[in-house]
């Protein structure tokens, strides 16, 4: 049945209701005088009485209409106790359901459109707790039933679990009526059912679901902790396993809250941002993006050639590290109060940890040990000794011609680099755009820029097998269809693997993800409650500023549970591809918002209008952010061009604390700066929205002046 029918027959329905006195019909004073006619016709034919009723009740609830709790008195009245709680429950219930149903056909389209985000939250908080919300709401009568009915209804709540739970929550209210129906005689109108002790008791009544997820919570706990024998005693308070970006915050926060904290660290502290990824790749990048720069030269100043040192530009990635490791190193920490232990650590029980043959216990332990390159089983590939973006920086020399297998943000950041640097790069992926997880537009501003550098593309293309060649880490890749590519390495970046091997958790019945990442809550906590997880071992955003903010709740539910429980919601995440132009993202892409069946409306200006951008002629790149229709609520910036990552921090900001486009534009930016561009994709939404009839008065009130 299409929604305008549906309409026309709830319309038709409710002015029957009204048209024959129905308000009136089902007044306490109306079941008052008729009762004893209703009970002299339920005697005379108690079958049709009570399909009737049963009808009667199911229809003015299915409605919404006024006089429910009236028809609950006189199932008590009419039927008895037991004969009436049993028409009016299920009446109810299957009353409430329709009127569910009826909210969700006739109202949640046209909510669902103005406001997408909000009912976004709601349904995930009803996805995960949705039970206890209805149920808490069904046992106290402070909320009309019919409200609740209705707002349900514009959720995606499932309709049988709605029927049960409201079956289950209205009955101690039903049985108040009901049984006060029995006594009708000695009512003097509805107000001597409720009293205050009353409401009171159905209101203590109401927390009883959030009591019982409390004590279920405690016995899964106990049921998670069965068989181990806890200390007495514990050598620390928190125990952090990894001493990457999470495990060092995590650490640092434990330390500085003046509780007992143990690290532990198998490999180089600092971990892979300061050994392998964030630090020597934008080292790297600096190198690589200057010299393509001096190559390409600009108008006026011509390119004299670039000699490249690459030897050298490794130095000085290496210098980097070097530069900024005693931030992170274990003096340091040790010195703010952290025990530092090297080594690889495995967990006995769930508060013991054994390292280098010796045992510490402590009442939390937090795993941050990181993530891993991924090295897919393609045949052949490992007798090519392939490079990955752990051990690229081992290199002395730039390979004369490389194959970098990935084109994600950390393939396309090594690819342009090697290019730039001397390597013949060919850039390999089955997936048919660079930058896969970002809109087309971007990948192809980004496609564009890499094949300006000479680097070949080949993208859609399947990797079938690899063949050694005779020189170390060369060889010949075959890809389906039989195309061969010779190398001289191989760079494989094809994404990143959490590590969790080793520590000992499939002895511990520690639940993983199918990636093998730690399983956790909201509250970053594993399925066995000692355990928390922070950063590349638990996902889903492998980034460093990602880890740093797991770290801090991981690390506070760790010290101060079950004092407070923080959650970690990860709800506005910006990311940043350092390729050049630069990829910068937070909230949702168009293909994101598609995927969702999210209706939104895209608002996008290139560099091209940027007076700074035309001045240092870096044009290439737009800015775009997504907002609801007729709304400038900020769904999502995407932005690819020069800054792209610096540019982003205000949009951060602005959808962080709710700062729609409107403040965007009437905030000042200093000119000429890429600045600006923000402000303009702000300004462009707005005349995009402006609001025509009022321009249209206000062009006649000036015609009155002139």
């Amino acid at each position: 049945m299409n929604r305008v029918a549906l309409v026309v027959i709830v319309a038709a329905l409710l002015a029957v209701f009204f048209a024959l006195g129905g308000p009136a019909l089902l007044s306490f004073e109306a079941l008052q005088g008729q009762a004893e006619a209703l009970r002299s016709l339920q005697q005379a034919q108690p079958l049709a009485t009570a399909l009737a009723f049963f009808a009667l009740y199911i229809l003015v609830t299915a409605l919404s209409l006024p006089g429910a709790a009236v028809l609950t008195l006189a199932g008590g009245a009419l039927f008895g106790f037991f004969g009436g709680l049993v028409l009016v429950s299920f009446a109810s219930s299957l009353g409430a359901v329709l009127a569910c149903a009826l909210a969700r056909s006739l109202f949640r389209p046209l909510v669902s459109e103005r406001f997408q985000s909000q009912l976004a939250a709601i349904n995930e908080g009803l996805a995960r707790d949705g039970v206890f919300y209805l149920l808490s709401l069904r046992l106290v009568p402070v909320v009309p039933f019919f409200v609740v009915n209705l707002v349900f209804g514009l959720t995606r709540l499932p309709l049988r679990q709605f029927y049960w739970v409201s079956q289950l929550g209205m009955l101690p209210g039903t049985v108040v009526y009901v049984l006060a129906g029995t006594e009708l005689g000695a009512l003097t109108g509805p107000q001597d059912i409720l009293s205050p002790p009353l409401l009171l008791a159905l209101a203590a009544l109401g927390l009883f679901p959030w009591l019982a997820r409390g004590l279920l919570a405690v016995l899964a706990r106990r049921r998670a902790l069965r068989g181990f024998v806890r200390p007495r005693r514990f050598d620390d308070n928190v125990i952090v396993i990894g001493g990457g970006s999470g495990g060092l915050i995590a650490a640092l926060i434990a330390a500085t809250a003046r509780a007992e904290v143990t690290l532990v660290e198998r490999d180089a502290m600092g971990g892979d941002c300061l050994n392998r990824g964030c630090v020597p790749s934008k080292a790297l990048l600096s190198a690589a993006h200057l010299a393509a720069a001096q190559r390409r030269g600009r108008p006026g100043v011509r390119s004299l050639g670039v000699e490249v040192d690459f030897a050298e530009v490794m130095g000085q990635v290496h210098s980097a590290i070097a530069t900024i490791e005693p931030k992170d190193s274990a003096e340091r920490y040790e010195s703010l109060g952290v025990k530092v232990l090297k080594g690889s650590a495995t967990l006995i029980d769930p508060w013991t940890v054994e390292v280098n043959g010796t045992r510490r216990t402590a009442r939390a332990i937090i795993l941050a040990t990181g993530g891993e390159p991924l090295v897919p089983a393609i045949p052949g590939l490992g007798d090519c000794d392939p490079l990955t973006s752990d051990t690229l920086w081992q290199l002395t020399e730039a390979p004369t011609r490389c194959l970098v297998l990935g084109a994600g943000p950390i393939g396309c950041e090594l690819a342009q680099s090697l290019a730039a640097l001397g390597s013949s790069v060919t850039l390999v992926d089955q997936a048919r755009q660079v930058l896969p997880r970002e809109d087309d537009a971007v990948g192809a501003v980004v496609a564009a820029a890499l094949a300006s550098e000479g680097i070949t593309l080949r993208l859609g293309a399947q990797a079938e097998a690899f063949t050694p060649g005779a020189a170390p880490g060369s060889g010949t890749l075959t890809l389906a269809g039989g195309e061969t590519l010779s190398f001289d390495r191989v760079l494989v970046a094809v994404g990143r693997r959490p590590v969790t091997e080793g520590l000992g958790l499939d002895a511990l019945g520690v639940e993983r993800l199918p990636n093998g990442a730690l399983a956790v809550d909201e509250t970053l906590r594993a399925s066995i409650p000692t355990i928390y997880g922070c950063g590349d071992v638990v996902g889903p955003y492998q980034f460093t500023h990602m880890a740093s903010d797991q770290a801090y709740v991981a690390a506070m539910n760790a010290l101060f549970r079950p004092l407070k429980a923080f959650k970690w919601t990860g709800a506005v995440v910006p990311w940043v591809t350092f390729t050049a132009p630069e990829v910068a993202r937070v909230g949702l892409s168009e293909r994101e918002a598609e995927a969702q069946g999210l209706a939104v409306t895209v608002t996008r200006v290139g560099y091209d209008d940027n007076d700074r951008a035309i001045a240092e002629g870096e044009t290439a790149g737009f800015i775009q952010v997504l907002t609801p229709p007729g709304k400038d609520r900020i769904l999502g910036v995407t932005i690819v061009g020069a800054r792209a990552g610096e540019l982003l921090a205000p949009w951060v900001l602005a959808m962080t604390h709710g700062l729609g486009l409107k403040k965007i534009m009437g905030t000042i930016h200093a000119y000429p700066t890429y600045a600006e561009l923000n402000k303009a994709v702000a300004s462009a939404w707005r005349k995009a929205h402006a609001p025509e009839k009022a321009l249209d008065l206000l062009r006649h009130w000036h015609g009155l002046w002139r």
